[in-house]
């Protein structure tokens, strides 16, 4: 009696190990895929664009480039008092280049896939689809973002909108 198992149909899904940027908002730590990150650069003045979404904080120009910036303690709920280290990770999100104020960028971090756990199910009505996992290492917990689904895409729109609106 064989128990082999035919690869085509057994779900595939994509390894979540490898290397995060983590930082602070707040005092929880998060993590991005270190592929997705372009830059970290200081906060600078940001351009209020009018009509955005109020986590959209405006668009800043980035040697010569127009670049959106979301405010992820806006976007996650979070009380809107920063640190004096905040800073913005340059990300590429779905195509678009883009910067998310943080409170502070901690480190770069190897994850293995056995320490990376599903995100928990809270209940009808609690979104957790922008979440890749909860990552493990080093006795701290950190919630490892999918970048890519952190916005919806009406809020991409307002992204795009927003570099446009200035170009």
């Amino acid at each position: 009696m064989s128990t082999h198992t035919d690869p085509a149909s057994a779900s595939v899904t994509p390894s979540r190990a490898g290397k995060y940027l983590t930082f602070f908002l707040g005092g929880e730590e998060y993590g991005l895929e270190i592929l997705k990150v372009s830059e970290i650069i200081g906060l600078q003045p940001i351009t209020r664009v009018p009509r955005m979404p109020d986590f959209v904080r405006g668009v800043i120009n980035l040697r010569g480039k127009v670049i959106p910036i979301t405010d992820l303690r806006r976007k996650f709920g979070m009380s809107v008092e920063g640190t004096t280290d905040s800073c913005i990770i340059v990300v590429q999100m779905l195509g678009i280049q883009t910067g998310i104020v943080v409170d502070r960028v901690s480190e770069v971090v190897a994850i293995a896939a056995a320490d990376i756990e599903d995100a928990p199910t809270f209940g009808a009505g609690i979104r957790t689809e922008f979440l890749l996992g909860i990552g493990k290492t080093g006795g701290r917990v950190r919630l490892l973002l999918d970048i890519d689904k952190v916005l919806a895409s009406s809020e991409i729109e307002a992204l795009e909108a927003a570099q446009s609106h200035v170009d």
